[in-house]
């Protein structure tokens, strides 16, 4: 599969000694793209689509992506390419910023809720008495460097009355049956913050609590997703994660998955609000439930303090990129400590300049080589974190895909990845899909859902 634009005409240029003194670039040039203040005006409509990409940023051209045969087997994920051939990692469009919320309201204490009622297996038990009504406190807006071109297919929406809506919510559930298609109209064209202000209106209304009427009139995968929209984003991330780690066996995919890929503002938001609700400190439970060199990343991970200035420092890239090397594919053995320091710490646009660089020492790219060095969730969380920096939409448009295909369905990675996204990059999201995979992500939606489940998410996704 070939990516419009990679690699760039002129190749990479020669290392070390680029870019010439006082040439050094930073992404996205400064002022280049301004935040909206207005949640959901970013970008004006008719966009979505990526900044050109500058030509020292171009990663190599197309090859085997995605491995066929299920979500990549270990070894198998991706082939190695020809000396100084490319990297079957789809190539990210122009920016270090993917994965940034839109600037806007936050969320910051929570009420403690009772205790949490967790099930293995089918739908994920949604707690009845997580935060509900709180009014959003303001957090710092990302700088202005992490800014980048991203879009939400949920946007807030404009007139809003929070009365209003929680009238139409109240009649749809009120008497004989349920009126599934009036609740799906309004939550999934409403933004997480006016959810919680429906919430506050609907009990400062009617004296009831709007999430113990919607579990007492949904079930199943719709209630699930229902319930997880009405959530504020950073408890939902953090209720996701007690989930996994709650209970016989851990699910170490969704620790990666979140853990990962967040910003260092939500990591510190997601620390303090899993503190806050569940009255437990998650480092200590992370090392209850994992071990060895996973555990280690996934502590890294959760001290939030990953650089995130957005220069590039290419002298710096040239000297990581062979310290990998020589702490991998040139010894015999693997120094995990050195792959956990240079990608828990370094900032994401750095992480993509030290994989083109790595490219060009070791004729093979950077994740290959960590599939040949590693193994099992360590080798998932440090490729995780790679794809980010190379293309944040084709991580997640990845696991969008391995949670629909082959038989059955991971409802709950399909549901988490939905809304955690669904006001963020979305949009790109379902583009590199269908790049990726010759098929719309609704399309896919569409064959292995059903019900008002599927009217939910096909909703939330937009045609």
């Amino acid at each position: 599969m070939s990516y419009p634009g990679y690699p760039p005409s002129g190749g990479y240029p020669a290392f070390p000694g680029y870019p010439p003194t006082g040439q050094e670039s930073v992404y996205p040039p400064a002022g280049q793209y301004s935040y909206p203040t207005v949640p959901g005006g970013y970008p004006p409509a008719g966009g979505g689509t990526y900044p050109a990409a500058p030509p020292s940023a171009g990663y190599p051209g197309a090859a085997g992506y995605p491995a066929p045969g299920g979500y990549p087997a270990p070894g198998g994920y991706p082939g190695a390419p020809q000396a100084g051939g490319m990297p079957p990692y789809p190539a990210a469009p122009t920016g270090p910023g993917f994965g940034m919320p839109p600037a806007g309201p936050g969320f910051g204490g929570y009420p403690q809720p009772p205790a949490q009622s967790y099930a293995g297996g089918g739908p994920a038990q949604i707690p009845v008495g997580y935060p509900g009504g709180q009014a959003s406190s303001p957090v710092p807006s990302p700088p202005a460097a992490m800014v980048q071109c991203t879009q939400g297919t949920i946007q807030a929406a404009p007139n809003f009355d929070a009365g209003r809506d929680a009238e139409i919510l109240r009649k749809a559930m009120k008497g004989f049956g349920t009126d599934e298609q009036a609740i799906i109209n309004v939550v999934a064209n409403r933004s997480n913050d006016q959810r919680q202000k429906i919430k506050e209106a609907f009990k400062t209304m009617y004296g009831k609590d709007l999430i113990k009427d919607l579990k007492s009139e949904l079930s199943g995968n719709v209630e699930e997703l229902i319930l997880a929209l009405f959530m504020p984003s950073t408890y939902y991330d953090a209720w996701s994660l007690r989930h996994a780690m709650k209970g016989a066996g851990t699910q170490e995919r969704v620790l990666i998955e979140i853990l990962c890929t967040r910003t260092n503002q939500e990591i510190r938001e997601i620390v303090n609000c899993y503190k806050s609700e569940f009255g437990r400190d998650i480092e200590q439970d992370i090392r209850g439930d994992t071990s060895g060199h996973f555990e280690r990343l996934l502590i890294s991970m959760c001290q939030g303090n990953r650089d995130e200035n957005q220069t590039v420092d290419y002298q710096k890239a040239q000297e990581d990129a062979q310290r990998l090397y020589q702490a991998g594919e040139g010894k015999l053995g693997t120094d995990e400590s050195c792959f956990n320091m240079v990608l828990a710490s370094r900032s994401f646009p750095q992480l993509k300049a030290t994989a083109e660089a790595y490219s060009r020492i070791a004729n093979r790219d950077l994740l290959s080589s960590i599939d040949r060095e590693f193994s099992g969730n360590v080798e998932r969380g440090l490729k995780t974190i790679l794809q980010c920096a190379l293309n944040r939409p084709a991580f997640f448009a990845e696991r969008l895909y391995y949670s629909m295909k082959g038989a059955g369905t991971d409802d709950s990675t399909l549901i988490r990845i939905i809304v955690t996204r669904s006001e963020i990059d979305l949009v790109q999201i379902k583009q590199m899909f269908t790049q990726m995979y010759q098929k719309t992500l609704a399309s896919m939606i569409a064959s292995d859902t059903s019900g008002d489940y599927r009217r939910l998410l096909l909703a939330i996704v937009g045609q």
